[in-house]
C-alpha cells in the first residue's frame, strides 16, 4: 500500500475513534442513544429473577423433547402475560427450563407463577366450564384444504369425548347467551367453544355441528399460518400433557446491588486500561503510543459488536472485557519484539517492520488460536454466567488479533516511512540496536535448574493435597447444594443475634458481614431453600429488625444438590475437551507430539497447583472457578506456545547437542514478552479485584491465581519438560526430517529473506 493511502486511511481511523468515543459517551441525536443504554444487562446488574427448573418426566429421547419444548412454549405464555420487559425462558440440557425476568422483586410469587401446572379449559360462550385438559390425549397441525393454510386438531380421551359431545351440542343449539370475550377482547359467538390456556382465551372456534367423536379440528376462514398452527397446538399440548416441574436454582438480584456492582467495575475497567497504557508508553515509547491507539479502538469494537449483536451484559462478562485488555497488548508486544530482534540485527527500520511482522504473525495466531479454543469450550458447557464471561472472551480475543495485525500494522509502517518517527530512537531502540529499556537482562539456565522447578512444583501439589485429604476443599453452596441471602437489616446487628433469631429453622448458617457498618449480612446455608421457604426465614428476620423485604434483600440464590453434581462433571468435561483440542492443535501446527505433550503437562500443572492453593487457603471452589481455571488453560497455552515457537524457529541455527543452549535461548529471548503481558494483565485485574463487588472476586481470585501459575508453568516447567522428551533424539535430528518433506516452505521463507535484503 503507497504511504500517501496510509495516511489517508489512518486519518480516517483517528477520526472513527474520536467519534465512537464521543458517540459512546453522549449519544448521536435523539434517535441514536448512547453505549450504556444500547446494551443489555444481565439480571445481575438490571435486577430480577431467574429460576432453573427441572421437568419430572419419564419419558427420554425425542418423546422427552417435544414435552420441554410444549413445556418452554406454555411457560413463554405465562411470563408474556406477567407483562415482563424482556422475559428470556430456554431449555437447558435435556430435561431442564431456566426463566429469567428482568425487574421481578417478589421472587416466590414468580416462581410460584411459572411453575405451577398448564391448566387447559374449554368452556361455552356463556362461561361454563365445557372440559379441562384432562381430556385431551393429543394436538397437532394439518394442512386445511377447505379453508387453506393450517388447521388444528384435537384428539380427546373416552371421558373427554363424551363431555365434548354434550358441549358442542349445547353450543350448536343456540341457546347460550354468550358472556365471554376472545383474545382480540370481542364478545365471542354463541354458538363458539372458548379454549382458555391459564385463564386466558387462545381461540375460540365456532361449532357448526356437534362433534361425538375421538377428535375435533379448529379452522377459520383463510386458515392458520403455520407458525400460528404450530403454537396453538402446542399450547393445547401442553395443558393435556404438562411437565411437572421442581425448582433447582433461583435467584433474586436487586437492581441497586447490581447498578453498585456496574459502577465499580466501570471505574475499575477504566483504571486498568489507564494502566495499560501508560506501561506501553513508558516501555515502548512511539511504538506504544500506537499499542495505545489500536487498544482505545479495540475496547469500542468490543463494546459495540455486543451492542449491535443484542448480547447480554453480564457482571462476569465484564470481567472477561477487562481481562481480554490486558491481553490483548500481547499480540503488539509481540511484533514490537520481533521488530526490535531486527533492528538489533543491523536492518533498517523498513526491513526490520517487514520482517518483524512477518516472523511475528504466526506466533501471534498461535497464541490467541489457544485462547479462543478454551473460551469456545467454556461458552459450550459453561452455566449462563459464565457463558457471559466466555462470549465476551471469545469477541476480545478476536477483535485482538485484528487490530493487532491490521491496525498496529498501519501506523506502524506509517512511522517506518517517515524522516522523524522511522528511527531506532523513536522505535526505542538505542544506535547499538539495545532496547532503550529492559525489564532486565535475562540469560538464565533454566534448562539446567530444571529439577529445583519440579521441586518446587512438586511441593506445592504435595501439600495441596495434604489439606485437602485432611480438610477437604471448600465447596460453595453452587456445588453442594444450599441457600445464599444478602439482606440490609436497616441497623448494625451482631452476628449472633442474628443466627438466634433463624435458630429455629435449624439452618446452621454461615452469616458474615457485607458492608462496613455491620448492617448488611450475608446467611449461607447447605440446605437448598425454596422461594417459599426463603420467604419465612426473610419474614422472621423483617419481624425482628423491621426491614423492608421487597426492597432490602438485596440478593438471594439457591441451588439444588443436583446443580452442583452437574457442575464439578461440566468442569471436568471441559478442561478434558479443551487440553484435547488443544493438542490436536498444538500436533497440528508443530508437527510433532513432543511440544503438544509438553503443553499439556503444564496445563495439568496449573490445575493442580490452582487447586492446591485453594487447598491451602481455603478459598471457596465454586461456578465462577471453573471460568477461571478454564481461562487459565487458555492463557497458560497462549504463553507456552508463544516460547515454543521461537524453540521451532531458532532449532535451524543450533547442532544435535546443543538442545540445552537452543531452549535456554528461546527462553530468554521471549522472557520480556511473557513478563510485560502478565504485567499489563495483572494491571487490568487488581483494580477490579480492589473495587469491584463479591460476586466478581470469585471470577478474579483464579484468573489471579492462575496468571501467575501459568507464565510460571510455561517459562520454568513446559520447555523444560520438552527438553525431557527431546534430548534423546536431537530437536535438529527432526528439524532435519521437516526439512526434508518441507521443501516449498523453506525456499519460501528464503525468498522472503532475500526481497527483505533488496528493500
Amino acid at each position: 500500500m503507497k504511504s500517501g493511502r496510509r495516511k489517508v486511511i489512518a486519518v480516517l481511523i483517528i477520526l472513527l475513534l474520536i467519534a465512537s468515543w464521543v458517540v459512546s459517551f453522549t449519544g448521536a441525536g435523539e434517535k441514536f442513544e448512547n453505549l450504556g443504554k444500547q446494551l443489555k444487562y444481565g439480571l445481575d446488574i438490571n435486577g430480577g429473577v431467574y429460576v432453573l427448573l427441572e421437568a419430572d418426566s419419564p419419558e427420554t429421547g425425542t418423546e422427552l423433547q417435544a414435552i420441554m419444548n410444549q413445556t418452554k412454549t406454555v411457560l413463554e405464555n405465562r411470563v408474556n402475560a406477567m407483562g415482563i420487559s424482556e422475559p428470556q425462558v430456554s431449555i437447558e440440557g435435556t430435561n431442564r427450563i431456566r426463566v429469567e425476568l428482568p425487574g421481578v422483586e417478589n421472587a416466590e410469587e414468580a416462581i410460584a407463577q411459572i411453575g405451577r401446572t398448564a391448566q387447559l379449559q374449554f368452556f361455552l360462550a356463556d362461561g361454563t366450564l365445557a372440559l379441562t385438559g384432562e381430556g385431551i390425549s393429543d394436538s397437532q397441525l394439518a394442512t386445511d384444504s377447505q379453508n387453506g393454510g393450517y388447521k388444528i386438531t384435537i384428539d380427546f380421551t373416552g371421558d373427554g369425548s363424551n363431555l365434548f359431545a354434550d358441549a358442542t351440542e349445547k353450543a350448536f343449539s343456540g341457546s347460550v347467551t354468550p358472556t365471554m370475550t376472545d383474545e382480540a377482547g370481542n364478545t365471542v359467538d354463541a354458538k363458539s367453544i372458548v379454549i382458555a390456556l391459564d385463564d386466558e382465551v387462545i381461540s375460540a372456534p365456532v361449532v357448526n355441528e356437534k362433534i361425538n367423536s375421538r377428535s375435533c379440528e379448529i379452522t377459520r376462514p383463510g386458515g392458520f399460518s403455520e407458525t400460528e398452527a404450530s403454537q396453538l397446538s402446542a399450547l393445547i399440548r401442553g395443558g393435556a400433557l404438562p411437565a411437572n416441574l421442581t425448582e433447582i436454582n433461583s435467584s433474586v438480584q436487586t437492581a441497586t446491588i447490581g447498578a453498585n456492582a456496574l459502577n465499580l467495575s466501570v471505574k475499575a475497567g477504566a483504571i486498568g486500561l489507564a494502566l495499560v497504557m501508560l506501561i506501553m508508553l513508558i516501555v515502548y515509547g512511539a511504538l506504544g503510543l500506537v499499542a495505545d491507539i489500536a487498544l482505545l479502538l479495540y475496547v469500542q469494537c468490543v463494546l459495540w459488536i455486543m451492542a449491535f449483536m443484542g448480547s447480554v451484559l453480564t457482571l462476569p462478562g465484564i470481567a472477561g472485557i477487562i481481562l481480554s485488555l490486558g491481553m490483548a497488548v500481547d499480540s503488539n508486544v509481540i511484533i514490537f519484539t520481533r521488530i526490535r530482534e531486527e533492528i538489533a540485527k543491523g536492518k533498517s527500520i523498513k526491513v526490520a517492520v517487514d520482517m518483524g511482522y512477518r516472523a511475528a504473525l504466526s506466533t501471534v495466531i498461535d497464541a490467541q488460536t489457544t485462547t479462543l479454543v478454551a473460551a469456545f469450550v467454556l461458552y459450550l458447557f459453561g452455566t449462563t454466567s459464565v457463558k457471559g464471561f466466555a462470549l465476551t472472551l471469545m469477541i476480545g480475543t478476536v477483535m485482538s488479533v485484528i487490530t493487532a495485525v491490521f491496525i498496529t500494522q498501519l501506523f506502524v509502517n506509517l512511522m517506518a516511512d517517515s524522516k522523524t518517527f522511522g528511527t531506532n530512537s523513536m522505535f526505542g531502540v538505542k544506535e547499538d540496536g539495545t532496547a532503550k529499556l529492559k525489564l532486565m537482562d535475562f540469560n538464565f539456565k533454566f534448562v539446567e535448574n530444571r529439577k529445583k522447578f519440579y521441586a518446587v512444583s512438586l511441593a506445592v501439589i504435595l501439600l495441596g493435597f495434604g489439606f485437602a485429604a485432611i480438610k477437604g476443599f471448600n465447596y460453595g453452596i453452587d456445588f453442594t447444594g444450599g441457600t445464599m441471602m444478602q439482606i440490609e437489616l436497616g441497623k448494625e446487628a451482631s452476628i449472633d443475634e442474628v443466627k438466634d433469631t433463624i435458630a429455629s429453622y435449624d439452618l446452621n448458617p454461615t452469616i458474615v458481614y457485607a458492608s462496613g457498618n455491620n448492617s448488611q449480612v450475608i446467611i449461607r446455608t447447605i440446605k437448598d431453600l425454596k422461594s417459599a421457604e426463603r420467604s419465612e426465614v426473610i419474614d422472621t428476620l423483617a419481624a425482628k429488625y423491621g426491614f423492608n423485604p421487597a426492597k432490602d434483600v438485596l440478593a438471594s440464590e439457591e441451588f439444588g444438590p443436583t446443580v452442583g453434581k452437574d457442575l464439578r462433571q461440566n468442569a471436568i468435561k471441559s478442561i478434558i475437551i479443551a487440553a484435547l483440542v488443544l493438542l490436536v492443535y498444538i500436533r497440528f501446527r508443530f508437527k510433532t507430539w513432543q511440544y503438544g505433550l509438553a503443553a499439556i503437562a503444564g496445563l495439568a500443572h496449573d490445575v493442580l497447583v490452582t487447586l492446591s492453593l485453594y487447598a491451602i487457603f481455603r478459598i471457596t471452589i465454586n461456578n465462577p472457578f471453573i471460568a477461571g481455571i478454564l481461562t487459565v488453560v487458555g492463557y497458560s497455552i497462549n504463553d507456552t506456545i508463544v516460547i515454543f515457537d521461537r524453540i521451532r524457529e531458532n532449532t535451524k541455527f543450533f547442532k544435535r547437542k546443543q538442545n540445552v543452549e537452543l531452549i535456554n535461548t528461546s527462553i530468554n529471548q521471549t522472557l520480556s514478552r511473557s513478563l510485560m503481558t502478565s504485567l499489563t494483565t495483572f494491571a487490568v485485574m487488581i483494580p477490579l479485584f480492589i473495587m469491584s463487588s463479591h460476586e466478581l472476586r470469585g471470577f478474579l481470585i483464579p484468573l489471579i491465581i492462575g496468571v501467575f501459575v501459568g507464565t510460571y508453568s510455561s517459562v520454568f516447567l513446559c520447555s523444560p519438560v520438552f527438553y525431557e522428551l527431546t534430548k534423546k533424539e536431537g530437536i535438529s535430528k527432526y528439524e532435519d526430517n521437516k526439512a526434508k518433506s518441507d521443501k516449498a516452505r523453506k525456499k519460501s521463507a528464503k525468498r522472503r529473506d532475500d526481497e527483505g535484503i533488496r528493500l
